[in-house]
């Protein structure tokens, strides 16, 4: 199973007592074995702050995976390090890395983590996304899909069918989601209420504390 939730994100929290922020971070949970932190928002405080009021202990992440070298993206890395530097980091090569630990460097082209689990590379120079197999299909985590969304799914595609999305959408236009069965846009995404409107079915509101299981 994979649980997917959203720790730090500008829409609207879900729970109350969540902080919202510009940037996006989501925690990963794979088959309750391994716990991914997916970005790390622009504010290492109400990342952290968020993080405990969901009860996800720092000690309990065993990997971070950073989509791109924007703030909003790792504002948070700094200050979570300091509360646990024995993370392996997933970076894209815009991103000096300067910690202790294992340091996985990402080029352009796609590759895979585990089984399982896989990066798009490094698209268009600036950005990596991560692809995560289910029973029901891929799901796609991206941060501010800043490639094409035609790139991205393709470079994911060949891991098998993506069935569904999470993460800040920025200037995807509607259509280059269609055939998609779970749409939960996110943060940057200039399109909500066209996305919305053009897939009801497949829209989930985004914002922190919400959670999203697929077996």
């Amino acid at each position: 199973m994979v649980k997917i939730t959203i720790v730090f994100d500008n829409q609207p929290p879900l729970i109350e007592g969540l902080y919202t922020d510009w940037g996006f971070s989501a925690l990963i949970e794979i088959d309750k074995e391994k716990n991914i932190l997916f970005d790390t928002g622009g504010n290492g405080e109400i990342l952290l702050h968020n993080m405990g009021k969901l009860g996800i202990e720092p000690q309990s992440i065993d990997e971070i995976f950073i989509s791109h070298n924007h703030h909003d993206h790792t504002g948070g890395l700094r200050r979570f390090l300091m509360k646990n530097d024995s993370v392996k980091l997933w970076l894209p090569a815009s991103i000096p890395s300067k910690t202790k630990g294992q340091v996985v460097v990402s080029g352009s082209a796609p590759y895979q983590l585990y089984e399982g689990v896989y990066s798009t590379g490094v698209l268009e120079g600036i950005e990596q996304s991560l692809v995560l197999a289910t029973s029901k299909g891929l799901m796609l985590i991206v941060g501010c899909s800043h490639p094409r969304m035609d790139h991205i799914r393709k470079a994911a595609s060949q891991f098998g069918q993506v069935y569904g999305i999470v993460g800040g959408l920025h200037s995807t236009k509607p259509k280059s989601l269609s055939g998609l069965r779970l749409i939960c846009a996110t943060h940057c995404t200039q399109h909500l209420r066209e996305i919305k409107t053009e897939y009801p079915d497949a829209f989930l509101q985004g914002g922190a504390g919400q959670v999203i299981e697929v077996m």
